[in-house]
């Protein structure tokens, strides 16, 4: 056991948290919050810290989180912890990137350097990146690292559907789906969406015969559920026998399932970066690989 290292986790993802622990073989504990009735956190923090740190969050529902977050990277210090690593599989505000009307703030920028003022080492998954290319300028510490989960995604689809034919709902998917498939020289293709709304899509597939053939809907993430459920009714119009979706975060937010499922999508697989039930694929070793090279 790694007694020089600690994982701290959370509530809501203890399980991850524990997964990640074992994968490095250190010791795990939970940081106990509360939340008063006027909506304010208290943190508590093992009395005792080793000087490593490892802080084990996925931040969706960020909001909360990142108080919550930067309140135990402030008390680890104080607690004698020197090197202090986020591993967070999915990492929020990274899609606001540029101020698209005036006035407005660029929260990758903002989030990213709180981040960074308070740990050294940021470790996530499939960051949603658009105009900046690579982690560390968003997230300026020491050491950001950028995981991909297309491998483990990969196997996952070999070991349970023959051959299927991988699409990208819209032209952001094209890396996701293209390191899904390459390795195993599946056909892939990409469509085009047009966004007309927060909640309202078209899509545009692209020419290929969809007739008879398993489509798997590979994105980084599942949101409202609208692109996927849209993208769907298209490739099943065009023929498909079978529609399933596999994506590496599964935000899916209000009714988002009920979405995709009225679309007549069969099957919704996802890692385990955000807890729901359709995790099935884990990242604690593809994680704890990581926070070793550290």
């Amino acid at each position: 056991m790694t007694e020089s290292l600690l994982v701290l986790g959370f509530p809501e993802y203890s399980e991850q948290a524990r997964r990640l622990a074992d994968a490095l073989d250190a010791p795990c504990e939970m940081v106990d919050t509360h939340r008063f009735p006027d909506g304010e956190s208290r943190i508590r923090l093992p009395a005792h810290l080793p000087r490593q740190v490892v802080v084990c969050r996925s931040l969706n529902d960020p909001d909360r989180k990142l108080v919550e977050l930067i309140l135990t990277a402030a008390t680890a210090r104080e607690l004698g912890a020197s090197t202090l690593t986020l591993v967070s599989p999915y990492l929020c505000y990274m899609r606001q990137d540029m101020a698209f009307q005036p006035g407005e703030a660029v929260s990758q920028r903002i989030v990213g350097r709180l981040l960074a003022d308070h740990f050294d080492e940021v470790i996530t998954v499939d960051p949603h990146l658009h105009r900046v290319s690579r982690l560390e300028e968003a997230v300026p510490t020491r050491r950001a690292l950028a995981l991909s989960a297309a491998g483990e995604m990969g196997r996952f689809l070999q070991a349970r559907v023959d051959r299927p034919l991988l699409l990208g709902p819209d032209s952001e998917s094209l890396q996701w789906v293209r390191a899904i498939a390459a390795p195993a020289g599946l056909e892939y293709g990409v469509a085009e969406k047009e966004r007309l709304g927060d909640r309202s899509v078209r899509i545009i597939l692209p020419t290929m015969d969809f007739r008879r053939r398993e489509v798997i809907l590979v994105d980084d993430m599942a949101s409202t559920g609208h692109t996927l459920a849209a993208a769907a009714r298209q490739v099943l119009a065009a023929g498909a026998s079978r529609v399933r979706v596999l994506v590496a975060h599964a935000l899916l937010v209000d009714d988002a399932l009920e979405q995709i499922e009225r679309a007549g999508i069969t099957d919704f697989w996802s890692t385990d970066s955000v807890p729901h039930a359709s995790n099935v694929i884990g990242l604690a070793d593809l994680l704890a690989r990581a926070v070793r090279g550290a």
